[in-house]
């Protein structure tokens, strides 16, 4: 079979973003983005997702950290929709009811080639040292759009911002590693069209 990887890259004045990302991976992480806590999440998400991924980000931090988390966010939906393919045999769809400590965080996803986002957030902190948590939100936009994937994250409750990330890009991640994984009895593609 072959394998299912993919690399991409995307400079522009703002950023410089490298993506490699293997499915059938075992969960090694590298990632170097300049924003420690945006490292946490990326390495919780392909630790939890089994996939081995590399992601080296440079951009303008200076400035702002919306440029680089929104491009990490298209280049690794890129390579995810690259590294898919046609899609044939995945099982598509995933879910995940994730506890982090006081947090819990609900997650579905569907691979069915349509992006769409919804994200709701109990905890209402808006920081986590200088890192603004909004970008979450942006960069998830970017991954789904440039991923064709269907999105659905509700942190239902937990006030510690930590945790409550933290259940999200961990339930994203095992919600990924049940959609993207293959499935023996699926000899196509897992849609009535016959495409995605």
């Amino acid at each position: 079979m072959k394998a299912r990887q993919a690399e991409v890259s995307r400079q522009t004045r703002e950023t410089d973003i490298k993506v490699k990302l293997r499915l059938d991976g075992c969960g090694n992480c590298r990632i170097t983005t300049g924003m420690p806590f945006m490292d946490h999440m990326l390495e919780l998400l392909g630790r939890h997702a089994l996939v081995d991924l590399q992601i080296i980000a440079k951009g303008d931090l200076a400035v702002d950290y919306h440029h680089t988390v929104e491009d990490i966010g298209l280049v690794l939906g890129q390579a995810l929709n690259t590294a898919l393919g046609t899609r044939k045999g995945i099982v598509r769809y995933g879910g995940m009811l994730l506890p982090m400590d006081e947090s819990l965080a609900r997650v579905a996803l569907d691979l069915g080639g349509r992006p769409f986002l919804v994200m709701r957030m109990a905890c209402r902190k808006r920081k986590i040292l200088e890192f603004d948590l909004r970008l979450i939100e942006e960069f998830l936009r970017a991954f789904v759009t440039e991923g064709r994937l269907n999105l659905h994250v509700e942190q239902l409750y937990g006030d510690e911002a930590h945790h409550a990330y933290e259940a999200v890009f961990k339930g994203i991640g095992r919600a990924l590693r049940q959609a993207v994984a293959l499935d023996q009895r699926e000899k196509g593609v897992p849609s009535s069209k016959g495409t995605i």
